[in-house]
């Protein structure tokens, strides 16, 4: 009897003890350790999504789209929080247009976050809004959109499946058109979906900057046009041209082809999604010219009216350089070697001005440094160092042949001489406007002196006898208006010899229009690596018909002053 009641203490002190422990516990529990249970359940009820920032617009110079932002959303599921995959398969299927089994081994994966489908119209994330599916969530997911199609797809360039700008203006400018994001924050039931008065926080975004451009979309179209007919011609591989004003360095048009959509991208070859305009480089041939002649005049070494006997060919160390077609020796003007594109008479004046001094100019125009456009892989060209120059590259440098440059920096020189002699830097944005409205004006382009404005008025006046009577280019007339310009026939390297022998010519034309008050300069090249054709007789007429145009547009109207009359003979 004594031991029993001796046990039965024993248990009820175990029991009392037992009692005390868990009754701590819970003390402790809901107590100390309770505040920190409930803002850990709160927390796993919590979830974060990012507010997508509308990404801003690319305009052209009249405030035309070239690409836009539209909301979109990404339908996204917690697999874990999913009840029955094979039915929300089943009710998602037809919204979504993906496959019943393809959606059902999503909802089936292991992890929280799966993604069924991106860039869902405004309606249709209404209609996943309203089945109320436990799990399956929308977030912001907007979708760039490009209007104008090829129209300056190549200026303007792509975004990539995260948003981020790749080429073009939207690589260029991706920090001020991409905006900030925002955050929200929202508590959720045990379905997955947000607790009418549970938390919910936001951040909100701030949208991306609207960039507008210098580009007029529809001088751009029927520029795009121009090219597209060269390029079916049979012989022609690739065709560029840039619209460029004189006076502020703007440039309207821009383009080559083939081209291509920038809303197409992933679906074009990625050999074309480059922009050739700035960033392929070829050898200009005899529009190289005009820099090398207005050193001579620069110097001092000559004038329009000098005459100079010129034989049809010339030695240039182990080499001879010969005229398009030799010929026995003829008196030219310094105008007449411009007009009939004399290589022999242009060394002999290179030769007078010297290398050191002729890259020194050469250099002022921008040949073998980048112009500075707002685009990214642009090429410098090739300009080696005169102090590198044998005799035959002098020769060939005087001549465009063993230099490179783009189609822009052939624009860009002659810019400078129908500007009176100021190169201005290409430019391709007018102003940045923010989210605000605030309008942000580019900056000033920077200016270069290559010449003094009396050469530059003596080359536009030799220039024009390159497109008067005699010149290389009489397709380059235009009816009612003076044009100045020079054609370029240059031998295209051939990729499989790493020679000339079978490359065929890049044929290219420069010129600006109306020569007594010049407007524009329109730089073409033709790459033909089947055809021995001239500049003057390919890309002559595709530069006419791109000026006309732009002329047309800016509804410039002639002046009615007479050609003067060009001396292209003499006397020695």
């Amino acid at each position: 009897m004594g031991q029993r009641s001796l046990r039965n203490r024993w248990g009820l002190a175990l029991l009392i003890t037992l009692l005390v422990v868990v009754v701590g516990r819970l003390v402790v529990l809901q107590g100390i350790d309770g505040a920190a249970y409930a803002s850990a359940a709160e927390q796993d009820r919590l979830r974060d999504y990012p507010v997508a920032a509308i990404r801003g617009q690319v305009l052209d110079r009249d405030g035309n789209p070239f690409a836009y932002t539209v909301d979109a959303s990404r339908v996204v599921a917690d697999p874990t929080v999913v009840r029955d995959p094979a039915r929300t398969a089943l009710a998602l299927t037809t919204l979504l247009d993906v496959p019943v089994p393809e959606l059902t081994e999503k909802l089936s994966e292991d992890g929280r976050y799966v993604v069924l489908a991106t860039q869902v119209t405004p309606e249709t994330a209404d209609a996943i809004e309203e089945l109320g599916l436990g799990g399956v969530i929308l977030e912001d997911d907007p979708l760039r959109l490009y209007p104008a199609g090829f129209v300056g797809g190549q200026v303007v360039g792509f975004v990539g499946s995260e948003g981020t700008g790749l080429a073009g203006i939207e690589q260029t400018f991706e920090e001020q058109l991409s905006g900030t994001p925002g955050r929200r924050t929202v508590e959720v039931g045990s379905g997955g979906n947000p607790i009418p008065s549970g938390i919910d926080e936001s951040t909100p975004a701030t949208d991306g900057d609207h960039v507008t451009l210098t580009l007029d979309q529809d001088l751009q179209f029927t520029t795009e046009q121009r090219l597209a007919e060269a390029c079916a011609d049979g012989s022609t591989t690739r065709a560029s041209a840039v619209v460029q004003e004189v006076q502020t360095g703007r440039i309207v048009t821009m383009a080559s082809c083939p081209g291509y959509d920038p809303g197409a991208y992933s679906e074009t070859d990625p050999d074309l999604l480059g922009n050739p305009v700035v960033s392929d480089v070829f050898e200009p041939g005899s529009i190289m010219k005009a820099a090398t002649l207005a050193a001579a005049l620069e110097e001092g070494v000559a004038t329009p009216d000098t005459v100079l006997t010129v034989d049809g060919h010339i030695q240039a160390g182990d080499r001879v350089v010969t005229d398009a077609h030799d010929h026995a020796p003829v008196d030219w003007t310094v105008t007449g070697i411009l007009a009939k594109s004399s290589n022999v008479g242009t060394i002999m004046l290179a030769r007078e001005v010297g290398d050191e001094t002729l890259e020194k100019y050469l250099r002022a125009f921008g040949v073998g440094e980048k112009t500075g456009i707002e685009l990214p892989g642009e090429s410098r060209g090739i300009l080696e160092e005169s102090e590198e120059w044998t005799a035959i590259r002098a020769a060939n440098v005087a001549i465009g042949q063993g230099v490179a440059m783009t189609t822009l920096q052939m624009a860009s020189m002659y810019q400078a001489i129908a500007n009176g002699g100021v190169r201005i830097e290409p430019r391709l944005v007018t102003s940045v406007t923010g989210p605000d409205g605030t309008v942000r004006a580019a900056p000033e382009p920077a200016r270069t002196r290559a010449v003094s404005e009396s050469t530059a008025a003596q080359m536009a006046y030799m220039l024009e006898a390159v497109v008067g009577p005699g010149g290389t280019a009489p397709l380059a007339q235009i009816e009612g208006f003076r044009v100045a310009g020079k054609t370029g026939t240059a031998q295209r390297a051939n990729p499989e010899c790493n020679c000339y022998t079978g490359g065929g010519y890049v044929t290219t034309f420069v010129g600006f229009a109306p020569a007594d008050d010049p407007q524009y300069v329109v730089a073409v090249d033709l790459e033909r690596p089947t055809s021995n054709a001239e500049g003057g007789q390919v890309a002559a007429p595709v530069f006419a018909d791109v000026m006309r145009a732009a002329l047309t547009a800016d509804a410039v109207v002639p002046s009615g002053t007479p050609r003067p009359e060009f001396t292209l003979t003499g006397t020695p």
